[in-house]
């Protein structure tokens, strides 16, 4: 019996409404818990100004895993966890008790109606830029590029990393 070997993911966690630095960290343990997962690191929590939406200031933070699901599974499991956590969709970029964003499946590249890897927008956005280079540094985004090269596009962004608690 063959095992398939895990794929290097990312996730991007995001949300302003409620208690969000507890919603964030929660969120980082349930991915923990994902089946056939592994959660390799997490990077700090950082504050960041809500784009093309309006409330609160968001809490973002990017997971690294090492999974065996699909990206189709592992979608399932992201809105599941998302849902669990009284995720509602009322409108496009509405405030939201919490975000989960597959950003990175390995180097694959998915176009479908649910899902989109990378994520279309990852390098339009500091708060998933600069927690993915946190994660690593030199890392690429299939068909983009090196996402440092992003970084100075998204300066004029307000973004500063939270301090542990």
């Amino acid at each position: 019996m063959s095992m398939q070997a895990s794929v290097q993911v990312f996730i991007g966690i995001g949300a302003n409404l409620g208690d969000a630095s507890v919603t964030v960290s929660k969120a980082i343990a349930a991915l923990a818990q994902l089946p056939d997962t592994t959660l390799v690191a997490h990077s700090a929590l950082f504050g960041s100004a809500p784009i093309d939406s309006s409330g609160d200031d968001y809490v973002n933070a990017v997971a690294e895993l090492a999974s065996n699901l699909s990206a189709t599974d592992l979608l399932q499991h992201l809105q599941a966890i998302e849902l669990a956590h009284g995720r509602e969709r009322p409108y496009r970029n509405a405030p939201r008790t919490l975000d989960l964003d597959l950003l990175l499946y390995g180097d694959e590249k998915i176009n479908t109606s649910d899902l989109q890897v990378p994520h279309p927008r990852m390098t339009d956005r500091a708060f998933v830029l600069l927690p993915l280079l946190q994660l690593s540094a030199d890392i690429s985004i299939p068909g983009k590029g090196r996402a440092q090269s992003y970084v100075a596009a998204v300066a004029n962004q307000r973004i500063q990393e939270l301090p542990t608690t």
